[in-house]
């Protein structure tokens, strides 16, 4: 009996429905753990065929390719380490979650999900069987258990396992982050180590699937909860742990631990790669994006360059008699700071066509918000111009607070493909502009210092489609709208709720009202990078029409 056991951990960045790319992916980390000497590669949950695959899954020809590249990798990994790898697993007319593990080019063991989430973004009750909790599996001379990712979340699954043998937990994941959510796991984590005895390795996937972000930050902790390896968040990395047997079981070896980020470099990151990976895994190298001057756009423009580096970046300023001289340098300044490319394309000519064109159904009306719509789908018009003649992305600016409330206009300054500040409050927007110009690290494709001018954060956020607006005029202050959103929308609390706390009862009333009344655009807006826990889209689903309103 040997008292080592040495495993891989491949926290790897998967894209759905990639099956051949996938596999060559983890062929390749299994050369990589072959060449340590591992005994074992572990890969993150449902890994083949990417996560999530929502109802991509739900075709039979799709299971069928995913089983088959599967099958194919795992017989073609001989002389060398068994190799455990996530997908899916059709049954008769049942479709599991499942967790295949090869030896010697045999299938050695597959584990089934014994709990599904449904709650948040996850909507697996719908995709899967719920399958029995499975036993542990050998390899080498270790018995490992393997919960999938939900199943180590509660006590039952990983209690099994310890019960019928298991010395070892290695739980694959495929873990969306959101803000804080290390911590979560890590408590989650530890509860099982603490009641089973048994060491555990959680190997996350990393990269970003549409709205979604995997943070990696995969870690091993021994008996008792201490951590003895942490890997880097939103990265691909290969591991290797050391296993050493002794009278109380197997502990892990201290191996690399890379210290995590505090709450605002994981969100700027997690913005960052989600741009990176979208733009990526669609196929698109270059951005364009309208840059008013205006705090919202100049920090889309930062996490642009960042992502994909200044040479991949156009920004472009849409004037009109509106936009102030101050909003044209500040536009300017920001770009010069940045490396950015800055075009300027006048929208009066265009504007005065369209308005001139419906002279004769207007006529009789005074100016209002329609007129101010007006421009900014003109806006739209020529930003999506360029994107369809120059093959670049456009990129949509609005952050948190106006996507809830619905201060935006649709087919205007909506208009794009992706949207990286979309899961960002207003009052998150200015912080995080302000973390950015005094913070810069290696991942960041964009230059140091103070690459937003403080007078673009300094200064009163303004649509300027009208004479000296404001947003205020039209909206509570950012600090009190954030906190009524925050908690309408992230905690769900009655409009009493909020008055309690202190909130103007008009107000609290006016931003429901305005939440509600918004769904329709957020059904037709850009996606964007999930970092809270309750991101527009299927984080919270609500009605388009819907005529309750909370009372007081």
């Amino acid at each position: 009996m040997t008292d080592r056991f040495r495993l891989t951990i491949g926290q790897l960045n998967a894209t759905v429905g990639d099956l051949p790319g996938n596999a060559a992916k983890a062929r390749q980390a299994w050369e990589t753990a072959r060449e340590a000497g591992a005994d074992m590669l572990a890969l993150p949950e449902m890994f083949i065929t990417g996560y999530q695959t929502q109802d991509l899954v739900l075709k039979r020809a799709f299971v069928r390719d995913a089983e088959a590249e599967i099958a194919a990798l795992g017989e073609s990994c001989t002389d060398g380490p068994a190799i455990g790898i996530g997908g899916p697993w059709r049954d008769g007319d049942k479709l599991y979650n499942a967790y295949w593990v090869f030896k010697n080019g045999k299938l050695i063991a597959r584990v089934l999900k014994h709990h599904l989430p449904y709650e948040q973004l996850f909507d697996e009750l719908r995709l899967f069987k719920s399958g029995p909790i499975s036993g542990p599996y050998t390899v080498a001379d270790a018995r490992i258990g393997s919960p999938i990712c939900e199943d180590s979340w509660y006590p039952d699954v990983a209690e099994t396992l310890a019960e019928t043998g298991a010395e070892i937990l290695i739980v694959p994941n495929g873990s969306p982050y959101h803000r804080n959510k290390l911590d979560l796991r890590m408590g989650h984590m530890v509860g099982r180590v603490v009641e089973t005895g048994l060491p555990l390795v959680y190997v996350n996937m990393v990269g970003g699937q549409d709205d979604q972000l995997y943070d990696g930050a995969s870690f091993v902790l021994n008996p008792g909860g201490k951590k003895v390896v942490q890997l880097p968040p939103f990265e691909e990395a290969i591991a290797h742990v050391d296993f050493t047997r002794s009278d109380e079981g197997w502990r892990a070896e201290p191996g690399l631990m890379v210290p995590q980020p505090d709450e605002w470099e994981q969100d700027y990151q997690a913005m960052t790669l989600g741009l990176r990976e979208y733009l990526r895994k669609s196929g698109f190298r270059k951005v364009v994006l309208g840059l008013s001057g205006g705090i919202d756009s100049a920090l889309v423009a930062t996490i642009a360059a960042d992502a994909i580096g200044p040479d991949n970046v156009r920004c472009v300023m849409l004037p009109s008699e509106y936009t102030s001289q101050g909003s044209l340098d500040d536009a300017a300044d920001c770009a010069t700071r940045l490396g950015v490319r800055l075009d300027t394309v006048k929208i009066d000519g265009a504007r005065d066509a369209v308005e001139g064109a419906l002279a004769h159904l207007m006529a009789g009306t005074s100016p209002d918000i329609t007129e101010e719509n007006i421009q900014s789908r003109l806006r739209g018009v020529m930003l999506m111009a360029i994107s369809n003649k120059f093959g670049e992305m456009l990129l949509t600016t609005g952050n948190k607070s106006e996507v809830a409330v619905g201060y935006a206009t649709i087919y205007g300054d909506m208009a794009g493909g992706y949207n990286p500040i979309k899961d960002l409050y207003k009052t998150r927007v200015f912080e995080t502009c302000r973390w950015r110009n005094l913070n810069h690290r290696p991942w960041m494709l964009g230059p140091q210092g103070e690459v937003i001018p403080p007078q673009i954060i300094s200064k009163p956020p303004s649509a300027e489609l009208r004479p000296d607006q404001k947003d205020e005029d039209s909206l509570p202050p950012y600090e009190v709208l954030d906190a009524i959103l925050e908690g309408l929308v992230e905690k769900d609390l009655a409009l009493k709720d909020l008055v309690a706390q202190g909130f103007d009862a008009q107000t609290v009333q006016k931003v429901e009202k305005l939440l509600y009344g918004s769904e329709w655009k957020r059904y037709q807006a850009a996606p964007g990078p999930r970092i809270s826990t309750k991101a527009f889209w299927l984080d919270r689903r609500y009605p388009l029409v819907n005529r309750w309103r909370d009372k007081l």
